[in-house]
């Protein structure tokens, strides 16, 4: 299996820090870091990593969004995830449709963020609660109720409680939790969810839950 991470960030004391996260995890290699855009424009297509983690304001007049949105075209198999401060919902939106599969915040916790990258490989779409939450605020004025409804004819019940719970930015792990479960049964429900549902991530499948 293709473990390998990269790093995008401009600040050297950030990107260390992620290099470390990285290096002491025991599940992950690092496959190296960029410091810019250019930088990683040149890099990333020749380390092949499985997962970059990608900063938005990179300062040398190419943001991270740019980059992701040159290379996801061109290289697919790439997953990139936004690691950012920048909470706005432009700048949400704007990754997630540029190509990026993830958005986390700075200040998460090394274990969230290496369990984020495990869900992201296993075909996820890890969001910080923040980020979630807005993401969910951005459907709030659509109507759910019809949505919901057909839902619930497609989904079971436990189905529709974890895609609910995905909804609101929970991990799997978290989930499992809250339904007394173990991980991997709720990543074969997820799984039939994104079956069930023709979608093929997180975000999509949270747009189904609210009607898109």
């Amino acid at each position: 299996m293709n473990n390998t991470v990269a790093i995008v960030e401009d600040n050297n004391d950030i990107r260390l820090a992620l290099e470390q996260i990285i290096a002491y995890s025991g599940d992950y290699i690092l496959a190296g870091s960029c410091a810019n855009g250019k930088e990683a424009m040149e890099k990333l297509p020749l380390l092949k990593p499985k997962v970059v983690l990608m900063d938005i304001g990179l300062g040398d007049g190419m943001n991270g969004i740019e980059v992701v949105s040159a290379l996801k075209s061109r290289h697919p198999e790439i997953l990139f995830m936004m690691c950012t401060i920048y909470e706005e919902d432009e700048k949400i939106f704007e990754a997630l449709r540029a190509g990026a599969s993830g958005y986390i915040l700075k200040k998460t916790s090394p274990a969230k963020l290496l369990e984020g990258i495990t869900e992201l490989i296993q075909g996820g779409a890890p969001m910080s609660s923040q980020i979630a939450s807005k993401v969910v605020a951005a459907f709030q004025n659509k109507p759910v109720t019809s949505a919901s409804g057909s839902l619930l004819q497609v989904l079971s019940k436990r189905e529709y409680a974890i895609l609910e719970m995905l909804s609101t930015g929970l991990l799997y792990k978290e989930i499992s939790e809250k339904l007394f479960i173990g991980t991997e049964t709720v990543r074969k429900h997820v799984y039939h969810i994104y079956e069930k549902l023709h979608v093929t991530n997180r975000v999509e499948a949270v747009n189904k839950y609210f009607g898109r």
